[in-house]
């Protein structure tokens, strides 16, 4: 598999030492920018594979550098940020982040989502030809990579369609905390439990804009299940 390239977006030095330090010791190929404008510009113009965000940037809010690169490319982009409460994770993920880590986070953890990022991105590319899942007004073309409710299409992050086809080909079925957060990220750290958490909420804010309409029920300390409409 061949390694990606990654664009660190961290105006912080030891912060952006210490993750690019960890990169290039483990072969990955990376470039650096330190605020909100040379972002932009570096994830137009050299196109990486993964971006690396920072939100708390000196020249504007992380989340206008995710939405901004939304409008043209759907990247995939991990939040690196010190900002640990719900609201702020929600904010980044409902602008088009896939993944966030909170600050301070291990460098094996690092690693074990930009390895999981990376299988995403094979996976995507040798898509071909898959099914079309139907339920109720919710619809998903798996191969197209996208969801409908009530022929609109759904504005998901890759994470978050991920999750949903986890939950659709096992329709029914109560699928465990740790089984998703494995399928998702590749393992079941507390942090991943937390951005799980907030993953399945706005998902389900979007999927269940009719209050009349429960598409996925939550088994309170087990996991989650799509109810057959």
């Amino acid at each position: 598999m061949n390694k990606p390239l990654i664009l660190v977006v961290e105006d912080d030095g030891t912060v952006r030492n210490l993750i690019t330090t960890t990169l290039k010791s483990n072969e990955y190929r990376f470039l650096t920018a330190f605020n909100g404008e040379s972002a932009i510009a570096a994830a137009s113009t050299r196109q990486p594979d993964i971006v690396l965000l920072d939100l708390g940037l000196p020249d504007m809010d992380g989340v206008e550098v995710i939405r901004r690169i939304r409008s043209w490319s759907q990247m995939p982009i991990i939040v690196i940020s010190a900002r640990s409460e719900d609201a702020d994770k929600i904010a980044a993920l409902d602008a088009g982040a896939d993944d966030y880590l909170t600050k301070p986070f291990s460098v094996a953890e690092l690693l074990a989502r930009l390895r999981v990022t990376q299988r995403r991105l094979a996976a995507q590319e040798g898509k071909s030809g898959e099914a079309i899942f139907r339920n109720g007004n919710l619809s998903i073309d798996y191969g197209a990579g996208c969801a409908y409710l009530g022929g609109d299409q759904l504005k998901l992050t890759p994470t978050e369609f991920k999750l949903l086809c986890l939950l659709a080909k096992d329709a029914g079925k109560v699928l465990t905390h740790t089984y998703l957060t494995e399928k998702i990220w590749g393992s079941s750290w507390e942090s991943d439990m937390a951005s799980l958490r907030v993953h399945m909420a706005t998902l389900r804010r979007k999927l269940e804009k009719d209050p009349d309409t429960q598409y996925i029920q939550t088994h309170i300390g087990i996991g989650y299940r799509m109810l057959k409409i």
